[in-house]
């Protein structure tokens, strides 16, 4: 019987089961069941014997910093990533980032995604924009060291340049990392926003031990009005994953796989439905090209 979510794709196994050891790398992140809270993601991901989830402020706040830590200590899952630190160009984006790494400490979550912002309002100053990305990691880093969480700055598709963030490419992104020590700035690299890059599978072996979060969701054609929900699971659009996951491997990357899919239809079917057709999508297509063993 085919379970998946309505993407137009069939399925073509059946869905791993607990423990399967396909499912050892996989990670939840959370957006992609946006329809579920975050004790609702942590109880979804137990059922389905997927050890790891990424984490979103929005639906922590709800729950709380403390009791969404024991909840998910308790359920024996860990937290791949926190999303979302950075939008430097805008508001009081210090207070911001320095709460979410406190935030980030306390789920013991290793990472803190940097979505870098895009213009500040009014401004065409593209590369001033840019300039600031970079001087706000510098004074990030030292709030980052003191609370061992890694910053991971990720690159978004030019696309989103404008409003939500001007660092556009791996490449930049290095240039910007590589200013600072390895175990403190980051990337990350998101299929969706990198497999259009000229060189990309060069600039992630350039990235190595840097690569601190591999995020997979396909690049889907037409896109919708909305560009942000745009993305499909693995397997529906055109992204060669082989080749993209093949790279990060052999750039030493051992960590989570997270599976991070903005779209609207995806939201409105049932959570436990999506993260089905996630792990089937993942057992197929990532998981073949990973070493064997859970994520470090």
């Amino acid at each position: 019987m085919n379970t998946d979510v309505p993407t137009g794709t069939p399925a073509r196994i059946p869905t791993p089961e607990p423990g399967d050891p396909r499912l050892a790398r996989l990670a939840l992140n959370q957006r992609t069941t946006a329809s579920w809270t975050l004790p609702e993601a942590v109880r979804g991901c137990a059922d389905a014997g997927i050890g790891t989830i990424g984490v979103w402020r929005e639906p922590l706040a709800e729950t709380g910093v403390q009791a969404a830590a024991r909840m998910i200590g308790d359920a024996g899952l860990r937290v791949s990533s926190l999303c979302r630190g950075g939008f430097f160009t805008s508001g009081d984006w210090l207070g911001e980032n320095i709460a979410a790494l406190d935030e980030a400490a306390a789920l013991d979550c290793p990472t803190l995604v940097l979505v870098p912002g895009g213009l500040p309002e009014g401004s065409r100053d593209l590369n001033g924009a840019r300039q600031r990305v970079a001087e706000a990691i510098a004074e990030l880093v030292p709030h980052a060291r003191a609370r061992g969480v890694r910053l991971a700055i990720e690159p978004m598709h030019p696309i989103f340049a404008a409003d939500r963030g001007v660092i556009s490419t791996l490449a930049h992104a290095l240039d910007l990392a590589e200013q600072h020590p390895p175990e403190v700035v980051g990337v990350v690299v998101d299929t969706f926003h990198l497999w259009w890059e000229p060189g990309v599978l060069a600039q992630i072996a350039r990235a190595g031990e840097r690569i601190a979060c591999y995020q997979v969701s396909d690049w889907i054609t037409p896109l919708p009005p909305d560009a942000l929900l745009g993305r499909g699971v693995v397997g529906d659009g055109h992204i060669d994953f082989t080749a993209l996951t093949r790279a990060v491997v052999a750039a030493g990357y051992r960590g989570p796989v997270e599976v991070e899919v903005f779209n609207a239809e995806l939201w409105a079917a049932p959570g436990a439905q999506v993260l089905a057709t996630c792990a089937r999508r993942h057992a197929e297509l990532i998981a073949p090209h990973l070493p064997k063993g859970r994520s470090t």
